[in-house]
């Protein structure tokens, strides 16, 4: 009987070892990290972050995808929404003939398409208890790339719910990963959750919990964010919180933190054990790349550019922190640089509308800082600092030797 799910990978990277090095890999930014990460050209100093870019679970959801191609051929291939939340490495895999399923207009994947002989492959964001079964009822052969990062954070959830703690989590609510984590719950009968976005909206729960609010106001305001059939009174009695792995480490300890007080409060410090349980789920590379680049704007910089997908979330939590300090700018690649107008295009920390700016990168020389989110692949990390240095009318072939 043919095997039809895979997590560990099939033992063909150095099949596709050439195809990787080619689609992601930069001799520049490889010639700036034996530099110390820094480098210098004319009136121009760049200095990039000690920690960006790849993630080893990105790194490994990457890899499996391309192995996929080369053990299956034959077969089509769809991959459940994208691989990582970067537009180049997604349409990498667009080239290589994998297509892509998206949710439709009533929020469910549209699986219509996918029979028992094609291969699907699950993002490394996971995907929700219900399509995984939607899935394995079709029979096809499913290559799981879900990050290490969000399975202990679906363990930590599963573990509230079995023992009757509603969960917490800070997370957006659309994201596909809060939405792979939230639905763990329902493994268990009796599994709860309710989704916060940010302090704000962790406070109205902290006020509830300590006999605050309206019950009708709290259920319309987490109309999208609660657990079907959810009911504040009975279900935030008992509470764990987890978190989106990337989002902001300071927030999510923060919210949890609010948490522990109100709930303490409301039934006291020597029974908060029954009734409060917290664990950080962030992972390890989205801590590294935070805490490396508020290390970077220590420094002085005049600039700060942030490279990645502007729906990606640790992106986006990585220019909101440069943003405060220095004039930030989150690019999704290295095109929205144009050297000829010296203008950049940018996604302003906040907003959800890209702009045009012209007068971005300042007079004389400037000290230009450089981090990338961990779905952002070298290359383009690279590129951005070539079309930098263009805008000042100089090239980077002596930097590569």
């Amino acid at each position: 009987m043919e095997q039809t799910y895979f997590r560990k990978g099939f033992g063909l990277k150095d099949a596709i070892e050439g195809a990787l090095t080619t689609d992601y890999h930069s001799r520049l930014v490889d010639a700036i990290r034996a530099n110390g990460n820094t480098l210098s050209l004319g009136d121009l100093t760049f200095r990039l972050a000690q920690e960006f870019g790849f993630c080893y679970g990105v790194d490994r959801a990457v890899e499996y995808a391309y192995e996929t191609r080369t053990k299956f051929p034959e077969r089509r291939t769809f991959l459940v929404g994208e691989i990582i939340h970067n537009p180049h490495v997604n349409s990498k895999l667009r080239a290589m003939g994998v297509a892509f399923l998206f949710r439709g207009d009533d929020g469910e994947f549209d699986f219509s398409a996918v029979t028992q002989s094609d291969v699907v492959i699950l993002p490394a964001f996971g995907v929700t208890v219900q399509d995984f079964a939607r899935l394995r009822a079709i029979g096809c052969v499913l290559v799981d790339t879900t990050c290490g990062s969000v399975l202990n954070v679906w363990k930590r959830v599963e573990a509230y719910a079995r023992d009757g703690y509603t969960a917490v989590i800070h997370g957006k609510y659309f994201h596909e990963e809060t939405k792979a984590t939230a639905s763990q719950v329902t493994n268990f009968p009796r599994g709860k959750y309710i989704i916060v976005r940010h302090m704000d909206e962790a406070k109205a729960v902290c006020a509830f919990i300590e006999g605050a609010g309206s019950k009708e106001q709290l259920l319309r305001d987490f109309a999208h964010a609660v657990s079907p059939g959810f009911d504040p009174d009975t279900d935030l009695v008992k509470i764990g919180v987890a978190n989106q792995t990337t989002m902001l480490s300071n927030e999510s300890l923060a919210i949890a933190g609010e948490l522990r007080v109100s709930t303490a409060r409301r039934w006291g410090e020597a029974a908060l054990a029954d009734h409060f349980r917290t664990f950080d789920t962030i992972c390890s590379a989205t801590q590294d790349r935070q805490d490396a680049v508020l290390k970077l704007i220590e420094e002085p910089l005049d600039v700060m550019v942030v490279i990645g997908g502007y729906n990606s979330s640790n992106t986006t939590h990585l220019a909101a922190i440069c943003a405060p300090r220095v004039p930030t700018y989150h690019i999704e690649d290295a095109l929205c640089i144009d050297p000829q107008t010296a203008s950049i295009r940018h996604l302003p920390v906040g907003t959800r509308e890209e702009v045009q700016r012209a007068d971005w990168l300042p007079p004389g020389p400037a000290c230009i800082g450089i981090t990338a989110g961990a779905s952002t692949p070298n290359n383009k990390i690279g590129e951005t600092v070539e079309r930098i240095a263009a805008t000042r009318g100089m090239s980077l072939a002596t930097a590569l030797g």
